[in-house]
């Protein structure tokens, strides 16, 4: 063969082998754009798109580092799962936040409830993950026996089961969640099954058919869970449970949170606002509960730890059988100084824009909506600060970084007036 042609052939090779699907390789894509399948990590660069189109594995000992403004883009055909064996940065910015998400013409209402790719499953050697100004939708798809997850033991390790947007396992790790939404998502938006925790700043809406929790915690975490709203879980704002065989016990402080119209769309004994169970030690302060089914439960026959702690949390019902259901009996929860009522209407929060007799079946909801306290607002100063949390000296981070848990204030609720 002539000189000539066999580098023709060369270059055809070249040119078919660029063109193949990456698979099974390591993808740092520090400068453009890109398509992934298989192991990566490295850095997917400030404004990019990557578009994932099957699931991708960050390998155990590796990093892959989102900046800001990143959109990961999910194939709705393959249903990709992002699974984390190493180390996950997802750093976006208010003004450029990530997005983990779809293509625009599969966001209708039809698909409200997601299920159109897979989630964030960070397994056991997964020792640091940080999402912080993200923005997470359109998850929850439901494995089969071709899953990675099932294949590699991961979350319920099952076929037939729905996913959480977000999945992490390792009582020794390190998870910061802040500033980030979670919305239009299958069932539960968060499953965590142990960590040094901190979770701030975040919202919650539009999730769960049948069942889920926008924050579900089992044994092994301690966790500070702050200014966050929810709104309309299909199931409980928080669920915080001590099951699992994992140690350390799970100590959840909650303090500053929203909870509006949670737990009506279950109508069983789990569904509400917040649920305690198994011996978990939960700690709960200056937390709103607007138009909520029940405040917060407990599981009788494994309550809480006796050393739990309850203060100035408030409550407002728009009618009648909301109000009833506030009522500290056997099994809901009263606390020390919290602002309860037995009158329909009674303590308004007097939020700046939401309209109180919105239906509590209602998932949808309206951007529009500002739950900021008004100045006259009586919720304003019955907070109380005097309580320690886990992580106010910070949870340090292997990039540097080191994630504060927020301070409490004297207000009660997520938001307090507008600056």
């Amino acid at each position: 063969m002539k000189s000539n042609q066999i580098f023709k052939l060369l270059i055809l090779v070249v040119l078919a082998l660029a063109g193949c699907e990456k698979a099974n390789i390591d993808v740092d894509t520090t400068a453009v754009d890109g398509s992934a399948i298989g192991e990566v990590s490295g850095v997917w660069a400030k404004g990019s798109t990557q578009v994932i189109k099957g699931d991708i594995v960050i390998p155990e000992g590796k990093t892959l580092t989102i900046e800001e403004g990143v959109t990961v883009l999910m194939d709705t055909v393959a249903k990709p799962e992002i699974v984390i064996k190493g180390n996950l940065y997802a750093l976006g910015t208010a003004e450029n936040p990530i997005r983990f998400t779809v293509n625009e013409f599969y966001k209708t209402s039809s698909k409200k409830f997601g299920k159109l790719w897979g989630g964030i499953l960070a397994g056991p050697t997964c020792e640091e993950l940080v999402l912080d100004h993200v923005i997470l939708e359109y998850a929850g798809s439901t494995t089969s026996d071709a899953s990675t997850s099932v294949k590699m033991g991961l979350y319920k390790a099952k076929a037939g089961e729905n996913l959480p947007a977000l999945w992490f396992a390792n009582a020794n790790g390190k998870l910061v969640v802040q500033n980030s939404i979670f919305r239009n998502l299958q069932e539960d938006c968060t499953y965590i099954e142990g960590g040094k925790i901190i979770f701030a700043n975040n919202v919650f809406y539009t999730t769960g058919v049948t069942g889920g929790e926008a924050m579900n915690f089992k044994s092994g975490c301690l966790a500070d869970i702050a200014y966050n709203l929810v709104y309309s879980t299909n199931t409980n704002a928080l669920k915080l449970s001590n099951t699992g065989d994992k140690t350390p016990q799970t100590y959840i402080i909650a303090y500053n949170n929203t909870m509006v119209n949670t737990g009506w769309r279950r109508p069983t004994a789990k569904g509400g606002s917040i649920w305690l169970e198994s011996t978990v030690r939960a700690d709960l302060y200056n937390n709103l509960f607007a138009n909520t089914r029940f405040g917060v439960k407990r599981d009788p026959k494994k309550p809480e730890d006796s050393r739990s702690a309850y203060s100035n949390n408030w409550y407002y019902g728009f009618d009648q059988t909301t109000v009833n259901q506030f009522q500290p009996t056997g099994d809901i929860v009263g606390g020390k100084n919290d602002v309860i009522s037995n009158v329909a209407g009674a303590n308004d929060p007097k939020f700046v824009n939401y309209p109180l007799n919105t239906a509590v079946t209602n998932a949808d909801f309206n951007t529009a909506w500002d739950f900021h306290l008004q100045g006259n607002s009586p919720a304003l100063g019955k907070g109380i600060t005097n309580f320690t949390r886990h992580h106010q000296t910070g949870i340090v981070m292997k990039n540097g970084i080191t994630y504060i848990s927020p301070a409490p204030s004297t207000f009660v609720g997520a938001y307090g007036t507008k600056i």
